[in-house]
């Protein structure tokens, strides 16, 4: 590959799909490759997180509404877009799937429209696949076929690319017809041994149990809360620490032991629970020691909670690359930018 695989970003919140994209950095005590990627645009609606991007990347995203882009005339060979997942929640029956206005996924597909690249990749919740019978997936899945692409899909787990983190995602990679790829997304790295895989252990990633700082235990009357609740409600999620964290989400500041949330047992005897600090939970994520999160520990709550891992999109970049623009290109054929 002589020149760069160009890539336009949307819904880029902090970077973690970008940086697992770019690749270049170290997790875990190992390298990920940098790839020959480059990203000519990258956007989103939250300032806080263009504001972290900037802070660790050497090109520059914009803070823009995606409704008010337009690439038409732009090339790229890659569309890639996390769209926020909010208007496809069960806890809000208000929303219209099929209001455009509503839904960002329209968005996505209209981009890939006007640029028309080889690969469009899409991030999203597990929910939005199984929802309503895959009402809405079909709806993204029909769309880019209409446009001109074939679709495969898969819901990978984190964990299955070494990150200390069980959470689901679906992934969709569109690719353009006449590039005639049948896409095989990335198998896991894991082997299984007497009938089980040794996964990343949460215990890579969490220096200590005791802090310090007392702003990140619960209080005694947050235990007697749970302690209070049925016996068949998940409650106190105490995290096994030879085993993966169940899944962090963007409301890590918020985290209540009344919840379904994660956190971790620092003393049973003493009932003392903890949640997790933003570097273990960035950790968890699988972004670097080196990436910089700006603003309030609740604005890197919110962005490292939101982000797609960036060893999960390494891995997915890494299977595009060969499969798409070397194999293809390889094979004698070009993978063509086009042009409006």
């Amino acid at each position: 590959m002589d020149k760069s695989i160009k890539v336009i970003s949307l819904f880029s919140g902090c970077g973690g799909a970008d940086l697992g994209l770019i690749g270049g950095f170290n997790y875990l005590n190992k390298l990920y490759a940098k790839t020959n990627v480059s990203i000519i645009h990258a956007s989103d609606i939250n300032q806080k997180a263009v504001n972290t991007y900037n802070e660790n990347f050497d090109h520059f995203a914009i803070c823009e509404d995606v409704l008010n882009l337009d690439f038409t005339g732009f090339e790229a060979d890659i569309v890639m877009g996390g769209f926020p997942c909010q208007n496809f929640s069960t806890i809000n029956p208000t929303k219209n799937p099929e209001d455009k206005d509503n839904q960002l996924f329209w968005e996505l597909a209209k981009v890939a429209e006007q640029v028309k690249p080889s690969v469009v990749i899409g991030e999203n919740v597990k929910g939005f696949y199984t929802l309503k019978k895959q009402k809405y997936f079909l709806m993204v899945k029909s769309r880019l076929e209409e446009i001109g692409y074939t679709v495969f899909h898969k819901i990978l787990n984190s964990a299955e690319y070494g990150i200390p983190q069980l959470r689901e995602r679906l992934i969709i990679v569109a690719i353009r017809n006449d590039i005639n790829v049948k896409f095989q997304f990335p198998p896991s790295i894991f082997r299984i041994e007497n009938n089980v895989k040794k996964y990343t252990p949460l215990s890579s990633v969490i220096d200590s149990l005791i802090l310090e700082n007392p702003k990140y235990y619960f209080s005694k009357r947050a235990v007697e809360g749970v302690k209070r609740a049925k016996p068949n409600m998940k409650r106190a999620l105490a995290q096994d620490l030879i085993k993966p964290c169940l899944t962090i989400t963007s409301h890590l500041a918020k985290v209540s032991l009344n919840s379904r949330d994660p956190v971790l047992l620092v003393d049973p005897a003493k009932e003392l629970y903890r949640r997790f600090t933003p570097q273990e939970a960035a950790r968890i994520q699988s972004f670097p020691e080196k990436f910089k999160f700006l603003g309030s520990e609740g604005d890197a709550y919110r962005q490292i909670g939101n982000a797609v891992p960036p060893v999960l999109m390494w891995h997915i970049a890494k299977s595009v690359i060969a499969q798409v623009f070397t194999q293809h290109t390889q094979a004698g054929h070009t993978v063509h930018r086009v042009a409006e």
